[in-house]
């Protein structure tokens, strides 16, 4: 891999910066922009987004990055493309009802050519002082679910590939050092990744301590060969895997989902029994996947900014996996690949 396209163990997540399910004031973002500048050994990345509170991630992270006197040279910005602000004219935003809170501005999806050169530009804009180095295509599974027929659907791909034209040309002309792709639909990565040369791809919910499937981990081990870098996003399932009562951002309970449930609660006996914090066994096998570079993590705490910074760098012993497979918790054949 090229050296301008090198990834800390940890990528920082900015969805919170957008106000996602509750607003918080800039004091407080800016607190957690520092502590992650701090606990960051080289360039501090941040991986961010259009759709983040309608733009409100992005300029957040650009005011909070220049409160705390970061040089543009010492950070890295991802954004992924394909919303844009627009004026907010109706009693809460359209693009996401229920998840922002407190926003000034609406947006609305711009997947082609000039659309995506349009939210690059806004971006940057927002972002002040700072500029994205890494971009992407927003959800392109969930722009290709919106399709009614087969007709339309193969419009909005080819709607898709316009956007990446528009990313490759801003790659040539050097505005840009990376392009990739980030979807909670593994598959449609795989998808554009056949037609479209990556540097890196974003994979969300899908590669996780309780989620691994063995089609998955043979892409993966493709992408590697290739030498496309993996950011491992979504490695708890949502919240779920750290206690929350959502799977992949959808609500469960006992009474629906009783074998999700005791998944969970034998995995953290072991990790009780064995002193290892949950979390930091979701990263650690997060990271171990085939080709992965990075786990991205968020917050909304400056006082948690720390211990996911240093996430990476705990050591989980053979054993405890071991006993995960004992227990029909993990994948046996998959955890063969890394214990033997």
């Amino acid at each position: 891999m090229n050296e301008h396209l090198q990834l800390p163990e940890i990528v920082f997540g900015t969805s919170g910066l957008g106000n996602l399910y509750k607003a918080l004031p800039q004091e407080l973002k800016d607190d957690i922009i520092k502590e992650y500048v701090k606990h960051s050994p080289g360039r501090v990345f941040f991986d961010s987004a259009g759709k983040y509170g309608a733009g409100l991630a992005l300029e957040s992270l650009g005011k909070g990055l220049k409160a705390s006197g970061v040089s543009p040279d010492k950070v890295m910005i991802s954004n992924k493309l394909g919303w844009y602000r627009t004026e907010l004219t109706t009693p809460e935003p359209t693009f996401e009802p229920g998840v922002w809170k407190d926003l000034q501005y609406d947006a609305v999806q711009q997947i082609s050519y000039d659309g995506i050169l349009a939210c690059y530009e806004q971006g940057n804009s927002l972002l002040g002082d700072y500029k994205a180095e890494w971009v992407s295509v927003h959800d392109p599974d969930e722009y290709l679910a919106a399709a009614k027929t087969e007709q339309e659907k193969a419009e909005r791909f080819s709607d898709i590939l316009d956007a990446y034209r528009a990313l490759n040309d801003l790659k040539k002309d050097g505005q840009v050092k990376a392009i990739g792709v980030g979807s909670k639909d593994w598959k449609i990565i795989r998808e554009i990744s056949g037609v479209v040369a990556l540097d890196w791809v974003m994979i969300a919910n899908s590669m996780t301590i309780h989620s691994h499937p063995a089609d998955l981990v043979a892409f993966m081990k493709k992408l590697e060969k290739k030498g496309v870098a993996i950011i491992n996003s979504a490695v708890f399932n949502g919240g779920f895997l750290t206690g929350l009562d959502y799977y992949n951002y959808q609500p469960v309970s006992r009474e629906t989902n009783p074998a999700l449930y005791q998944w969970r609660e034998s995995f953290y006996e072991i990790c009780a029994a064995s002193d290892i914090r949950p979390e930091a066994a979701c990263v650690a096998f997060a990271l171990r996947a085939p080709g992965v570079k990075s786990v991205a993590l968020s917050t909304t705490n400056p006082n948690r900014v720390e211990a996911n910074a240093g996430m990476g760098r705990v050591v989980i012993p053979d054993n405890f996996w071991r006993i995960l497979v004992t227990n029909n918790l993990i994948d046996a054949d998959y955890a063969e690949s890394f214990l033997y």
